[in-house]
């Protein structure tokens, strides 16, 4: 039986068990939250972007949850600057041309903030001129800094990231820095 951890990651928390970053950095990494041994990421999620994270001591299955090829839909809450229209988000679904080629399409609406959502350590810098929206993204794909690189190219510059599922998994119930583990 494999083992499947459904890890709530907090903002600023590296996707690793070690920071092999400048010495003296001390960023929190996976090893302050994740106590079970011999588990790895399957996928990634930036220090900057919060939310779930999937862990498996199961080499074939890490590879499932990681690779594209599989197709496992990827939801994030994203938060942004501005208002985007129907035409910014009938972009995003439709696929857009970013500097390493067209993504593929995905779906994309106004959500509003969730109800459960908890407050961010460090605060999101707030304009008061400028408002900003909440939307779901769903992407079957997953480049480096994908949903950043989309919303920022249909002029809404995300501001806070948060993956909400991994196909089937969701955060659902996962306090910030909690997990939860499953038997596969």
């Amino acid at each position: 039986m494999s083992r499947l951890i459904l890890f709530n990651k907090p903002f600023g928390v590296l996707s690793q068990f070690t920071d092999k970053g400048t010495e003296g950095s001390a960023r929190a990494t996976l090893s302050d939250f994740i106590t079970e041994k011999g588990v790895y990421p399957a996928g990634r999620l930036d220090r900057d972007s919060e939310g779930l994270l999937l862990l498996t001591d199961d080499g074939r299955l890490q590879a499932k949850l990681s690779n594209p090829k599989f197709k496992e839909p990827k939801t994030y809450l994203v938060q942004v600057e501005g208002t985007p229209d129907d035409a910014a988000l009938e972009a995003l679904s439709q696929g857009i041309t970013l500097k390493d080629g067209p993504t593929k399409p995905a779906k994309a609406r106004r959500v509003a903030q969730p109800l459960w959502l908890w407050p961010r350590t460090p605060p999101i810098r707030v304009r008061k001129s400028i408002p900003d929206t909440w939307i779901e993204l769903t992407l079957r794909e997953g480049r480096n800094r994908q949903v950043r690189r989309m919303t920022a190219h249909v002029g809404h510059p995300t501001l806070r990231l948060i993956r909400v599922s991994i196909g089937p998994h969701s955060l659902e119930g996962i306090a910030p820095g909690a997990w939860t583990k499953l038997d596969v």
